[in-house]
């Protein structure tokens, strides 16, 4: 069952009389809403009043609400006020720009502006590629998104998008000292979004995909690869990938398994889904099993579009059809990245023995990972508050790390191949075990390892 975390954490400021019961009056309170106190602090004393911070972890919005209506029904008690303390972390935006050189006199500003600018332009006219050495696009990536797909919220469209492109931004700079901005369209059409990525890219190393909603996506990327003399990397794709094939990698050393010998359902056909299939398949696989919203992928399915005829005609080697319950049975893996709840543990009982589930889908997985767990040997989710958390920024921080230290001009499987071996080997031997296929997202070894072993297989291509 969820329980109680800081994504939804609350301070609530109110008054208390200044009896000695009063703090374990709304301790008590807090804990009968459900919610989780992480912190307790008298910011004012008074003869007759003391002013309490009292901070807590609560479920979602609605539970912070019910939280603070209980402290406020308390007798004597006053709730002055409600802080939302992710709301608070999102005030005036989470990234900005700094100067890397100092401009403290007329000397600096002489260099670093005009006349002495003048001088760097007019090298970079004569030898274009010399803008990856003298100027931002050295270390720069485009975090490009058009809000058509934002999370698992749906089109939201590109202010609401921001947020999390900040997000991103911030996490290229936290994990891989990558300079990363958010570039949000305002446009939904496929030609104009094209079009826009290709008018920016000169300032740019890198470009970075982000919650674009297929199968717009697919083209996207796939025209821009063909346009631009930069990496272009969907994360929702790619990323993804990169991480469920590290993590399946060691899942199957766990269980002692080998690829060739498995049967691997893949359910979610969209773009993480049709990503990790293609990225699986580089693997000899001994057999995938996509499913979608309509059941089993097989080639004589009618209306199949562009995206899955394309994964029809590359897995489901007996071209066997049905829903999903029947894609499980006899199945060595499961990676969802589909929906909530769509199974429970008699089906997970249907496949073989030692069985991987990846329940994927957030916030609420394919199947409760408890329920899992009764007859699987791995257990894989996206959330943090669950062992072997399968999340990205396992992989784009180090990818564009090494993209951009190869001054790479495209990226391709053998680099996302290189990346995702790179995430396995992290958890040697000593530490590999059911709990523990992939390494913590705050692992400081990780984007290194996973930019290095980018960096040698785009030299490899070069």
């Amino acid at each position: 069952m969820p329980v109680p975390g800081p994504g939804y954490s609350i301070t609530v400021r109110l008054e208390a009389p200044p009896s000695a019961s009063a703090a374990g009056d709304l301790t008590s309170a807090v804990g009968r809403a459900g919610g989780v106190i992480t912190a307790f602090d008298v910011v004012e004393s008074h003869t007759d009043r003391v002013i309490i911070d009292l901070t807590c972890n609560a479920l979602s919005a609605n539970h912070a609400k019910d939280i603070t209506d209980t402290l406020g029904l308390l007798p004597g008690i006053v709730v002055r006020k409600v802080s939302d303390r992710t709301f608070l972390v999102h005030l005036g935006g989470k990234i900005e720009i700094s100067s890397k050189v100092p401009l403290r006199n007329r000397d600096d500003l002489s260099r670093a502006y005009t006349p002495g600018v003048a001088r760097v332009c007019q090298a970079i006219a004569e030898n274009p590629d010399d803008a990856r050495r003298l100027t931002i696009k050295r270390n720069t990536v485009a975090v490009v998104t058009d809000g058509s797909a934002v999370l698992g919220l749906g089109n939201l469209g590109p202010a609401a998008a921001l947020p999390v492109m900040e997000g991103k931004a911030a996490l290229f700079k936290k994990f891989a000292g990558v300079d990363a901005w958010p570039v949000c369209l305002d446009t939904q059409d496929t030609e104009e979004i094209i079009r826009a990525v290709e008018l920016i890219a000169p300032v740019y190393g890198g470009i970075n995909l982000e919650d674009i909603a297929a199968p717009r996506c697919f083209e996207i990327e796939a025209r821009l690869r063909e346009k631009l003399n930069i990496p272009v990397f969907h994360d929702d794709q790619h990323g993804t990938a990169i991480v469920v094939v590290g993590a399946l990698r060691n899942a199957l050393r766990v269980v002692g398994k080998d690829p060739a010998d498995c049967k691997i359902v893949v359910c979610g056909v969209g773009a993480a889904g049709s990503a990790i299939i293609r990225l699986l398949l580089k693997q000899n696989p001994g057999d995938v099993v996509a499913v979608d919203v309509d059941g089993i992928v097989h080639r004589d399915r009618p209306g199949l579009d562009d995206n899955l005829k394309s994964i029809a005609n590359v897995t489901n080697r007996d071209n066997v059809s049905g829903r999903l319950h029947d894609a499980l049975v006899g199945a060595d893996v499961f990676i969802g990245v589909s929906a909530p709840n769509l199974f429970g543990a008699e089906q997970v009982a249907t496949m073989n023995s030692d069985a991987i589930v990846f329940a994927l889908a957030n916030p609420d997985p394919e199947i409760d990972p408890m329920e899992a767990q009764k007859h699987a040997a791995v257990v894989a989710t996206g959330r943090s508050d669950f062992p072997n958390q399968i999340n990205n920024v396992l992989a784009f921080p180090g990818v564009f790390r090494g993209l951009l230290d190869a001054h790479a001009r495209t990226i391709t499987d053998s680099m996302l191949l290189a990346a995702a071996n790179a995430i396995a080997d992290v958890v040697d031997g000593e530490k590999l075990n059911a709990s523990f296929i992939v390494p913590s997202v705050f692992d400081t070894s990780v984007a290194p390892a996973v930019a290095e072993a980018v960096r040698k297989a785009a030299a490899r291509q070069a």
